[in-house]
């Protein structure tokens, strides 16, 4: 797994190529085998290759979704408050689970956070998200995650790069070697 982070990049381009179905099934896997807490199980996964919904998720909030205008596939985690307290890292857990099985897949992903995010004066992105897509009423939609073939080249972050300083042995430490 330490390859696959090593290897890891959002990409926000996608080739106009389609995601085979045993590739889906298995992505649909992973989501499923998601650690959750206590096991409450408080996600829902709508996986969209529709071009129209595609489309329309470009405009889910003002900025940061713009890549969904190439991807072949979206994967829009729901999750309902009402089951789990801890809803919000669920999906999180979920989404870089995805996010993984995806890159083992040789596809690439950008995520998408629309929790506290707003599509218009009017709507959440997560409300807009959940209405696009039929969800019931009760579900919240913190993320969505655009999948495909890249069509841009970007390396894993090198390893210089990392913020080595962030690490801390037994308390934390402010004094930076």
């Amino acid at each position: 797994m330490l390859n696959l982070l090593r290897q890891r990049r959002s990409i926000r381009v996608f080739k106009e190529q389609p995601i085979e179905t045993e590739k889906i099934k298995l992505i649909s896997e992973a989501l499923l085998r998601a650690p959750t807490s206590r096991d409450l199980q408080p996600c829902e996964f709508v996986l969209v290759d529709d071009p129209a919904i595609l489309d329309r998720l470009v405009t889910a909030k003002a900025h940061g979704t713009s890549f969904f205008a190439t991807a072949p596939l979206a994967i829009v985690i729901a999750a309902d408050p009402q089951i789990s307290d801890v809803w919000i890292e669920d999906s999180a857990i979920a989404a870089i689970v995805a996010q993984l099985a995806v890159e083992e897949l040789g596809l690439k992903s950008c995520w998408a956070q629309l929790r506290l995010r707003e599509h218009n004066d009017e709507l959440s992105a997560s409300e807009f998200v959940r209405q696009l897509v039929g969800l019931p009423e009760g579900k919240e939609v913190p993320i969505v995650i655009a999948v495909g073939y890249p069509d841009e080249k970007k390396a894993g972050h090198n390893a210089d790069a990392l913020k080595k300083t962030k690490i801390h042995l037994n308390h934390y430490s402010s004094v930076k070697k």
